[in-house]
């Protein structure tokens, strides 16, 4: 019997409507604290047959690649070759606890505790016509590898562990030499948040890495923190490296923004304190900006489990600019720009939203695209790809890696479908 029998009648519903924690007021209702947290997953399904995501009114979905393994992340080369990462955690028997046990279960059932095929594939769309016909096993032998960056001739991969340096040729489907380590991540066990992405400046100097927390919310203690819950700058070269930002439990996707040159970010926040708290986000990143985790939430909301409480990090808490709900689970991040799709969507930024196991009702499993006016979000959130679960609760898919396309169109990883898909307008050929 899996966890969803076990726990499906756990934990709390939420008291107000998940529109309420989207915006850059989003509604913070009182923490709700239990020995077991909610659990109302979406246990994996996959796709049926010929099925795909809902689209929004004027645009389209095809599938780009199929039958892939657990593909989460995306990156376009210069070409229009799309890099894949088909990749999972690693293996880590940690975990103890009642909560240990739940969360080995949850991970089971929504189809996260696949083994990683610590690869990078290369899917090659040479006729254009929408669909990869070439699929290449271009970088093997990994360690859980995430985000990818293109400097000249160098491809920069976020194992995680490490920041690994390639080198590239264009138009290469295999990468047959050993990559030269640029700079170590916070990694070992248990690794709670495994993901690193990085994304590299206009020149190529810096590179930004995101490291997620080691916990929920510091209850192993801050010393299994350091370097953690923070994004690093690293010089390219040199792998020298300083914490740029902090406090951000799990930031994941980053996208520049052209208008304003800033950075931008998407962080999953912290969990077990109810389906309404608290609303993961998005936000410029601050040079030297920290942003409360784990002390507070929101700028000021203490986090009354943290022990010993840090009244003067508190003070110094960075409210976020953008919240996009309780336990969306905010991963993908693209900025509009160049894109192919109707002129709604060509300001802003493109999230894909992986979906809660611990809201009542769910939250996320979709893409959405927030409008941006002045280099800033500028209303609500617009729904691009939905459909992800059925009427019975299954998962057919879960959106994670968003890019757009040489040809401007959007780009989704669905690591539970096992499917590169492709957004055009309804009225494209291509």
């Amino acid at each position: 019997m899996g966890v969803v029998a076990v726990f499906s009648g756990c934990g709390d519903v939420a008291q107000v409507p998940l529109s309420a924690g989207i915006g850059p007021n989003p509604a913070l209702p009182p923490p709700v604290h239990r020995l077991i947290p909610t659990v109302n997953i979406a246990p994996a399904e996959g796709w049926p047959a010929a099925a795909k995501p809902v689209s929004a009114p004027g645009i389209v979905v095809s599938a780009f690649a199929a039958d892939l393994d657990h593909p989460r992340w995306i990156y376009v080369l210069p070409n229009g070759d799309v890099l894949v990462a088909e990749t999972n955690a690693p293996p880590n028997p940690d975990g103890n606890g009642i909560k240990g046990w739940i969360t080995k279960w949850v991970m089971k059932d929504t189809g996260a505790e696949v083994p990683t095929a610590n690869r990078i594939t290369l899917l090659r769309d040479a006729d254009g016509d929408g669909i990869a016909e070439t699929k290449s096993a271009f970088l093997v032998g990994l360690n859980s590898p995430f985000g990818m960056a293109l400097i000249g001739n160098d491809l920069f991969v976020a194992n995680t562990d490490a920041v690994m340096r390639f080198p590239y040729t264009t138009g290469e489907m295999r990468i047959t030499a050993p990559g030269t380590k640029v700079v170590d991540l916070p990694a070992g066990r248990p690794n709670y948040h495994w993901t690193k992405n990085l994304i590299a400046n206009s020149n190529g100097s810096q590179l930004y890495v995101t490291v997620g927390s080691n916990s929920n919310a510091g209850e192993d203690g801050m010393d299994n923190e350091s370097g953690r819950a923070a994004i690093w700058e690293v010089d390219a070269k040199s792998g020298l490296h300083r914490i740029f930002a902090s406090g951000m439990r799990n930031p994941n996707g980053l996208a520049w923004e052209p208008r304003s040159g800033a950075l931008w970010t998407v962080v999953n926040e912290r969990d077990e304190l109810g389906s309404d708290l608290v609303p993961d986000y998005l936000t410029s990143v601050k040079e030297r900006a920290f942003y409360g985790w784990p002390y507070s939430y929101y700028g000021g909301h203490v986090d009354s489990r943290v022990r010993p409480p840090r009244p003067d990090l508190v003070a110094r808490a960075i409210k976020p600019d953008y919240a996009l709900g309780p336990h969306v689970a905010a991963l993908g991040l693209a900025y509009s720009q160049k894109n192919a799709l109707p002129e709604q969507f060509w300001s802003g930024m493109f999230v894909g939203q992986h979906g809660s196991w611990n809201r009542k009702p769910r939250s996320g499993y979709n893409v959405v695209f927030v409008p941006f006016s002045g280099g800033r979000p500028a209303g609500q959130p617009v729904e691009v790809l939905a459909g992800f679960v059925s009427p019975q609760g299954k998962a057919y898919g879960r959106p994670v890696g968003v890019a757009i396309d040489k040809r401007g169109a959007l780009l989704v990883a669905d690591d539970v479908g096992n499917v590169i898909w492709r957004v055009t307008r309804l009225d494209s050929e291509g």
